[in-house]
């Protein structure tokens, strides 16, 4: 097969779905070899995927202009489809070219979440507009939509008004580093980590709810640090305004931007991992710590108790009593930690690359047949 993908995120973004990108090309081209894969990018970066120079990149004019390089993905992409004869083409982050519809080439659109709709407050208007009429145009137009999530399939459904019958829902893989042992003494020495911490992965912003774990550490009287890692937000000020108030500065450090192999000694270094966010469409970092042996404890809403399956401990992420007594109980009691850990990587073994993309490949080929 000749496969195409939309593979702007792999290039340009250096987290989620740029990761969920280059995990599913790096895996089809290891694993699928015999396939050919065209790339189509607004812009192009070296050394973003492992064997880069194995696969066939198309971008407009390094010269254009930033404006023009988006024209030529969201518009005049279709032409240059039909002028590679395809056997199918894949957009993987919530989004299709305009006018594929028209091209007779069959296509598959991977949706991720639609959080946008669910909690505007947390975007701006325009580009909740936008989001909103891409996904449902792509929705519209794709041959078959993949969901990350049970979750996101129903709210493809509630919210675009997709028949269930067009959706599949293939759980999302992680990248192959978290199964790896890590050097974790060099990383602690790197980032001066404490030895025991608990840590919380995501973007730190008021969805993810970081500001919570702080207040369950305090209503427990847990001197352990937190580490929190991810790309900062206005909600940060409120952590910080926090932070001060109840003079826990030491006890709180932020950082970021940290590539995949340092984040996956970091996880192995943690003592407990916690994620608990209010909506997600699947919560990558529940599993990560899962692959890398760090117990987890995450929300009971939204997708996350599918996500975590029975390996991770629930709880509300509005209740700070009950949040504080889970993380005392994974400090204290040692068998119930080997215990999760145990399932957990279980867990984890279901979201490698591998059967990700056997999922994949499989769809691929009954679509074209």
């Amino acid at each position: 097969m000749k496969i195409g993908y939309d593979a702007k995120r792999a290039f340009l973004n250096t987290s989620g779905l740029g990761n969920y990108s280059r995990n599913t090309l790096n895996a089809l081209l290891k694993n699928y070899s015999e396939n050919e894969y065209v790339l189509f990018t607004p812009e192009i970066k070296t050394a973003m995927l492992e064997e880069q120079d194995k696969f066939e990149i198309v971008a407009p004019p390094k010269a254009d202009s930033s404006f023009k390089k988006s024209l030529w993905r969201t518009f005049k992409l279709s032409e240059e489809l039909k002028s590679r004869e395809l056997n199918l083409f894949h957009g993987l982050s919530n989004e299709l070219p305009k006018g594929i519809h028209k091209t007779n080439i069959p296509s598959v659109l991977t949706v991720h979440d639609l959080i946008f709709i669910r909690y505007p407050e947390f975007y701006k208007p325009f580009d909740r507009t936008i989001y909103y009429n891409k996904v449902k145009y792509a929705c519209s137009a794709a041959t078959k939509i993949l969901a990350i999530s049970e979750q996101t399939k129903q709210d493809i459904i509630t919210f675009t008004d997709t028949e269930p019958g067009k959706i599949e829902v293939i759980h999302q893989s992680i990248s192959p580093v978290f199964f790896k042992a890590a050097e974790t003494q060099k990383v602690k020495e790197k980032y001066k980590l404490p030895d025991q911490f608990i840590l919380s992965v995501g973007t730190v912003e008021e969805r993810k709810n970081q500001l919570s774990i702080i207040k369950a550490m305090l209503a427990r009287n847990i001197k352990m640090p937190v580490i929190l890692i991810g790309n900062p937000t206005s909600y940060c000020n409120d952590i910080h305004k926090f932070v001060a108030e109840k003079d826990i500065q030491d006890q709180v450090i932020f950082l970021k931007n940290i590539p995949e192999k340092d984040l996956a000694a970091i996880y192995q270094l943690a003592s407990l991992s916690i994620y608990i966010s209010v909506f997600e469409g699947f919560g990558l970092p529940v599993i990560e710590s899962m692959a890398c042996g760090c117990p987890v404890i995450t929300s009971n809403v939204s997708c996350l108790p599918e996500t975590a399956g029975d390996a991770a401990v629930l709880c509300s992420p509005g209740n700070i009593e009950e949040l504080g007594e889970n993380i005392q109980k994974i400090i204290d009691d040692e068998n119930f930690k080997n215990e999760l850990v145990k399932k957990g990587k279980v867990r984890a073994d279901e979201f490698t690359p591998e059967k990700y993309v056997e999922k994949l490949i499989s769809l691929y080929s009954e679509i074209c047949k």
